[in-house]
């Protein structure tokens, strides 16, 4: 078959299933909108999302569910690349922000800042949920060392610092309980009070990471050699990987510092977006972004209705979903060995 003539075959597939990827996105945000505490007829969220209506049920759609259900696409974007380039950059398929202590380092940094600096701003919690996960990367780093077997001490590592970080955030809660009694619902992983203001922060970081990550693509490509290999044909591979880790703790902070530490979502995702379309980084990156855009939609949406007419907390949910997941791909792993 002509090369043209083949990759225009499998062009169409491709474009049909990123097509099918938005348009469950969609139909996940409309769910989100239309469905919660409050009845919302088909007409009054039309005329909401048109800026047609100004009346109460108007401006309850406007101010709480649709910052709501874009902060879940942003924060499900940025936590699923964030988990394919941990996966990329320690050569593990069981790697993630938050299994190898970076979620629970900014937890850490994010719960210190509220009880010191209670009145700093969610901006300012960026800037600690930043620092604590920079500490967590380079400290796990460090312990790792280099050598042939420094991927397997980055695995154990990265859980010795998330447990000790996460026992850490759980004591400093415990001792400061006046101060953290409202952190419950943001320690499992939450979008509920998420709005207008949260959507304007986080926004710029989104932006920058995916951006980074399209300049960064070419060299990107790089960690899925062997370092020998790579070193061989005379590339910076060590400059690329503290790149891709650079970017992991944009995209994971800021989500953690505003939602935060939702699991499993940066486990999940990439796991199933290799699974549809291969590994291939140039099309792998934007399909990992939209089914975590996708996932955390969606479990936003059904985490609604698990204490119906209370809210709960997403990350239930996506517990509920990740952890049996996390256990095949474990025993799978290990199988395969």
């Amino acid at each position: 078959m002509n090369p043209i003539t083949e990759k225009q075959s499998q062009k169409w597939p491709l474009l049909f299933l990123f097509s099918v990827a938005i348009l469950v996105m969609l139909i996940g945000v409309i769910c989100s909108l239309k469905w919660g505490q409050a009845y919302v007829s088909w007409r009054t969220l039309f005329e909401a999302v048109t800026y047609q209506g100004s009346d109460k049920a108007h401006l309850y759609i406007q101010t709480l569910r649709l910052p709501r259900a874009i902060m879940a696409c942003i924060v499900g974007m940025q936590l699923a690349l964030a988990g394919m380039l941990t996966q990329l950059t320690t050569k593990n398929p069981l790697a993630s922000p938050h299994i190898f202590g970076i979620n629970a380092g900014a937890s850490l940094a994010v719960v210190i800042g509220l009880v010191v600096l209670p009145h700093f701003g969610n901006f300012g919690l960026i800037g600690f949920a930043f620092v604590g996960a920079a500490l967590s990367a380079l400290l796990i780093w460090s312990l790792a060392g280099a050598g042939r077997q420094q991927y397997v001490r980055l695995a154990l590592a990265g859980i010795t610092i998330h447990f000790l970080m996460s026992s850490l955030t759980e004591g400093f809660i415990i001792m400061n309980q006046h101060a953290t009694d409202s952190m419950i619902f943001w320690l499992v992983g939450s979008l509920n009070q998420a709005g207008w203001p949260d959507v304007r922060i986080i926004l710029p970081f989104f932006v920058g990471g995916m951006v980074l990550f399209g300049l960064m693509l070419p060299a990107f490509k790089l960690l899925l050699l062997d370092d020998d290999i790579a070193a061989g044909l005379g590339q910076r591979v060590n400059i690329v990987r503290g790149v891709s880790i650079m970017l992991v703790i944009v995209l994971a902070g800021s989500a953690v510092a505003l939602c935060g530490p939702i699991g499993f979502v940066c486990l999940l995702v990439p796991h199933i977006a290799r699974a549809m379309i291969g590994p291939h980084l140039h099309i792998l990156g934007p399909m990992t972004a939209l089914l975590g855009g996708i996932l955390l939609v969606y479990a936003d949406f059904l985490s609604r209705f698990i204490a119906f007419p209370f809210e709960s907390p997403v990350g239930i949910v996506t517990a509920v979903i990740g952890a049996p997941y996390f256990i095949y791909l474990a025993r799978k792993q290990g199988g395969a060995k």
